[in-house]
């Protein structure tokens, strides 16, 4: 497997499974630009709790980033030509959203600066 990083837009509706142990598990289908100015598609499933609802609160057409392990693959079009996709486990999933949360927590984390003292509160008597 590959650890990948993947920016595009969801092509269709992201939806809920279960597994037969019945663990909830999200699927979703992104497409991404390739270099030679086609699309790719990009088979997305994720297990863990935060990616899970992460992709289940997005829209089709939604752009985001995703994180974790890819395996190529080939499908064949309805005209016969063979075409790439990806299969990926996502661990992580960042939107529009999350940037926002993310940037407002960096900047409550930043120490704040302190007002200078007033002349007379730093003399010393």
């Amino acid at each position: 497997m590959i650890d990948a990083l993947i920016a595009g837009k969801l092509y269709g509706q992201p939806a809920q499974r279960m597994d037969k142990a019945g663990k909830p598990f999200a699927v979703a289908k992104v497409r991404a630009a390739a270099a030679d100015g086609e699309s790719l598609f990009v088979n997305v499933i994720a297990f863990d709790a935060g990616p899970c609802d992460a992709l289940l609160a997005l829209a089709d057409g939604d752009s985001v980033a995703l994180a974790g392990s890819i395996t190529p693959r080939i499908w064949t079009d309805k005209e016969g030509n063979s075409r790439p996709s990806l299969d990926m486990v996502a661990t992580q999933v960042l939107t529009a959203y999350h940037v926002k949360r993310k940037r407002a927590a960096m900047d409550a984390s930043k120490p704040q600066p302190q007002a200078a003292p007033l002349a007379h509160e730093s003399l010393d008597f």
